[in-house]
């Protein structure tokens, strides 16, 4: 390798060599890809890829910029999920180094160097992709000519705790009607930021709490579970708050790692998948749909790797949504009380937002709880 190039090197040995951009280091992490087409700052703002090392499979990446950071007028960031790059280091085919669009203020190159992520272009994403769609996802490390560094599992450490919010939050409602509005626990296990916008512009006040906080002493009306990277189950504090919660009976809502987090709590099973979902146009069928007919489907956007498990899920509870692809558990209800959960999405940021009416379901209930 010369002094500016880098290489890919994955556990089984395979070795994809490229040139460096972004922080020029070495970096380990588990290497997993997303086969979006667009929505780079968003997805490289999720928390859930924390830990992780994300291949881009679409060929050009960089091509429209990067926006200036701001916030909106709830102190949420606009056009990214988190005030940072959560990825430990991106993997591209071509990276353009020339872009253009009207709200771009810099490079993805500027951007991941002021961020210290390094990045490698000039991969054959797609050999990659079949790689880790073979043989599953796979612990990685990104080598320069100067540094090398060990594989990193960040599966068995508690990855949720390097990504929640270490202190409770409270943001209002939309002007006109905070006062009166309801009030919803946020369980940040990794949250993102469109998650908690979606809450608040349907009217909502916003508790946001550490992903182990003890929420059952604060005066509220719902409970939201957010995403986040890692295995549910090393969210043991986290589990046995919702377990609690169960039992009080106020509406829950839980996306995708607060998918997971509620179905153990409610006595199911989950498991890691072979290379996990991670797009912008998973298909995910419903029996039945917001208007109560039958036979939906509707196009999401997913990041996990981690799934519930469908045989021995507790009785009273009942499959939501499945995926159209594979058949995995995409969401679960309760038939009897207002507990629901998606693996996937709703809020996307990037992709369809074609389940956004989920937000505006759980909504309704809340507010219908307190009328």
């Amino acid at each position: 390798m010369t002094k500016r190039d880098t290489r890919l090197v994955l556990e089984d040995g395979t070795v994809f060599e490229g040139q460096a951009f972004g922080h020029f280091a070495a970096a380990a992490g588990e290497v997993v890809f997303n086969t979006g087409m667009v929505g780079y700052p968003e997805a490289l703002t999720d928390p859930s890829y924390y830990g992780q090392i994300l291949v881009l499979t679409y060929p050009l990446v960089g091509n429209y910029g990067v926006p200036a950071y701001r916030e909106d007028e709830f102190g949420l960031p606009v056009g990214f999920e988190s005030s940072r790059i959560q990825v430990t280091g991106l993997v591209v085919s071509e990276h353009s180094v020339r872009y253009g669009h009207h709200d771009a203020t810099r490079s993805l190159d500027d951007w991941l160097r002021e961020a210290n992520v390094p990045a490698i272009s000039g991969v054959d994403t797609r050999a990659l992709t079949k790689r880790l769609r073979e043989k599953g996802s796979m612990l990685g490390k990104l080598e320069t000519v100067d540094g090398e560094i060990a594989f990193f599992d960040p599966n068995v450490t508690q990855l949720a705790a390097a990504v929640s919010s270490t202190e409770v939050s409270r943001r209002s409602a939309e002007k006109g009607a905070s006062a009166h509005a309801p009030t919803v626990v946020l369980v940040d296990c990794g949250c993102k930021a469109s998650v908690e916008r979606n809450l608040l512009t349907r009217g909502l006040n916003v508790v946001r709490v550490p992903y182990d906080y003890y929420f059952l002493n604060l005066e509220f009306d719902g409970l939201v579970i957010s995403s986040g990277p890692g295995d549910p189950k090393m969210c043991t504090a986290t589990i046995r708050n919702v377990e609690r919660a169960l039992a009080v009976g106020k509406p829950i809502l839980g996306i995708c790692l607060g998918h997971q987090i509620l179905a153990l709590a409610a006595g199911a099973d989950t498991y890691k998948l072979k290379f996990g979902h991670r797009s912008q146009n998973q298909p995910c069928s419903t029996a039945v749909g917001p208007d109560e007919s039958g036979g939906r489907c509707y196009i999401t956007t997913q990041n996990h790797g981690y799934a519930v498990r469908e045989e021995g899920l507790p009785a009273g509870w009942n499959i939501w949504f499945s995926n159209a692809n594979d058949g995995t558990v995409e969401g679960i209800r309760h038939a009897t009380k207002p507990f629901h959960s998606v693996q996937f999405h709703p809020e996307a940021q990037p992709g369809p937002v074609d389940t956004a009416w989920i937000f505006d379901d759980f909504s309704d209930r809340v507010k219908q709880g307190v009328s």
